[in-house]
């Protein structure tokens, strides 16, 4: 049977002596008794009570003071509190101040008890209520964490496969590791700095890695020419952009796939519409292709390579400052040469490491190398 614990507030002993007897056939309730407003509050700060019996007419501190700071405490917003009166004139003060019944003076005792037993069981029950929502909270809150641990966890594998296909592809074209991570997190900062949500830059970051994964498709032949590549053959490399944008058709309901087919299909387009496969010039051109086209190029141009040396700083934006308007959208390699400084950290940050060389110079033992195109 469930425990039910009333604190009886009155000045007169008698009064109390009286709730005691009139509860006294039930072995499951509590009774605490206070002879002021003082010693009331302090045992409720001490304990949590059921139901409330308070007196309204008491020396120094009255019932309606002590109910109006009951109020104040949150563990007893929703407490029973029944004013003990035989003066009705205080009702209507009283319930204003939260009060939640009246018992009138002289006790009916059998009044007493049914009507404090019943608010004390309701107040069981809505704490049983309370319980019950902080424990769903608690577990909603456990799952909520749970998921989105799980979705950084999925976001992060989804970014190392989508590194790896394009990881697959550059070592094809004797390509370094550092180059995909450089120039995905080149894009995600340009993609932020036009002002694009942080879910888009993500979606960006995922799917730059694929912008050269039709490279798969090409003859080694073409793809490690050691010279530069006859007219035809180049006619052949362009192709890469079509097989890719293959390779990831009908990916519509993966975003990172979609984003990458796009990335991959137009990111050797030209502002001024002398690029390929489409010769799509300005706005026509994606704005994630645009945004890649620049990290890639800034990457290849600054990074060392198997074949070349890194260019200057210096020569690589001016390169970059030349093309603007031509290759490049020009308010987009304007915030690319206003924030530099974000750029080199990155790719500070994502040097090529040494076991990415040791792979590629395994490669390179069995494969000839070719020359910047």
């Amino acid at each position: 049977m469930e425990q039910i614990s009333i604190l009886a507030v009155d000045d007169e002993p008698f009064n109390l002596d009286l709730i005691e007897v009139a509860f006294d056939e039930y072995e499951n309730v509590q009774i605490t008794n206070a002879i002021n407003g003082t010693e009331a509050l302090s045992f409720m700060k001490k304990g949590l009570f059921d139901v409330v019996l308070l007196d309204i007419c008491m020396p120094e501190m009255d019932g309606l003071e002590v109910l109006k700071k009951i109020r104040t405490m949150k563990e007893y917003e929703q407490l029973p509190v029944l004013m003990v009166t035989a003066n009705p004139e205080k009702e209507h003060e009283a319930l204003s101040l939260g009060a939640s019944d009246f018992i009138a003076k002289p006790y009916d005792v059998a009044i007493l008890c049914a009507r404090t037993l019943s608010y004390a069981k309701l107040n069981l029950y809505h704490k049983e209520i309370r319980n019950q929502k902080e424990i769903l909270e608690l577990e909603v809150q456990k799952r909520t964490i749970e998921l989105q641990e799980a979705l950084i966890t999925a976001k992060k594998t989804e970014y190392e496969i989508s590194v790896r296909l394009g990881l697959a592809c550059e070592f094809r074209d004797l390509e370094t590791g550092g180059h995909i991570r450089r120039m995905s997190h080149y894009s995600k900062l340009l993609a932020r700095l036009y002002g694009l949500d942080e879910e888009e830059c993500e979606l960006i970051l995922y799917a730059a890695p694929l912008h050269d994964i039709g490279k798969v498709g090409i003859p080694d032949k073409i793809l490690l020419k050691s010279g530069p590549l006859e007219r035809h053959e180049f006619e052949i490399m362009k192709q890469h952009t079509s097989l890719g944008a293959k390779m990831l058709e009908g990916s519509d309901v993966y975003p990172v796939l979609k984003a990458g087919r796009i990335i991959a299909l137009e990111h050797h387009e030209k502002w001024n519409g002398t690029g390929y496969p489409n010769a799509k010039k300005e706005g026509e051109i994606h704005l994630y292709a645009r945004i890649v086209s620049i990290a890639d190029v800034f990457d290849a141009l600054s990074s060392r390579r198997r074949y070349k040396e890194p260019m200057s700083l210096d020569r690589v934006q001016h390169i970059i400052r030349e093309n603007s308007g031509r290759h490049f959208d020009p308010r987009l390699v304007q915030l690319f040469l206003d924030h530099m400084d974000q750029f080199l950290e990155i790719k500070e940050q994502y040097s090529d490491n040494e076991s990415t060389h040791d792979i590629v110079e395994t490669i390179d033992r069995v494969r000839p190398q070719k020359c910047f195109v």
